[in-house]
């Protein structure tokens, strides 16, 4: 199993309706593998959709649930810059569940040098407005990353907030493993 798959089998775990995603190299792995693990055998799936940014993601995926259902979202965590505003007016302050993973950049392996000014201060951002954040390295195994995310889904359906994973899987080449 990769960190992708395990992932993915952590957002279905949660029970999930719906994932969004912002199209990214680095989050192309966990995309094709949530799709994968939806029955998408033919690469297509209903309950995957990309969208064209983080703050359209906040409010499509955190609408689901007015339903009654949880919304997944899969993003950079470069992301929250755009979505920021969103997050902390929408489900943060109406009290609404949403699943969010985030690929975590900066860190070792990173190849671009200037992430390292939005990523770095992340985690400490979202705490501040009242997400919490729960951290994933290679340090984890596989199985605690998938019951981290599902656990994850779990804890914002319960507390009827917004949770975020940032989950960093560099390898030393810089390259998604």
């Amino acid at each position: 199993m990769t960190y992708a798959k395990a992932v993915a089998d952590g957002i279905w775990a949660a029970n999930a309706v719906k994932v969004g995603y912002i199209p990214s190299v680095t989050v192309a792995p966990v995309i094709k593998a949530l799709v994968a693990t939806d029955g998408g055998g033919n690469g297509v799936s209903s309950r995957v959709t990309p969208l064209s940014r983080e703050e359209e993601a906040v409010g499509v995926m955190g609408a689901f649930a007015l339903t009654g259902a949880l919304g997944a979202i899969v993003m950079q965590d470069n992301g929250f810059g755009n979505a920021l505003t969103a997050l902390a007016t929408f489900p943060t302050s109406y009290h609404l569940p949403l699943l969010i993973f985030a690929n975590a950049r900066g860190g070792l392996g990173e190849y671009n040098s200037m992430i390292h000014s939005i990523s770095q201060p992340v985690p400490a951002i979202l705490r501040a407005v009242g997400v919490p954040v729960f951290e994933l390295d290679r340090r984890h195994s596989i199985d605690a990353w998938r019951d981290t995310v599902c656990e994850a889904g779990v804890h914002a359906v319960m507390t009827h907030r917004p949770v975020v994973v940032l989950g960093s899987f560099w390898n030393t080449d810089g390259m998604v493993a």
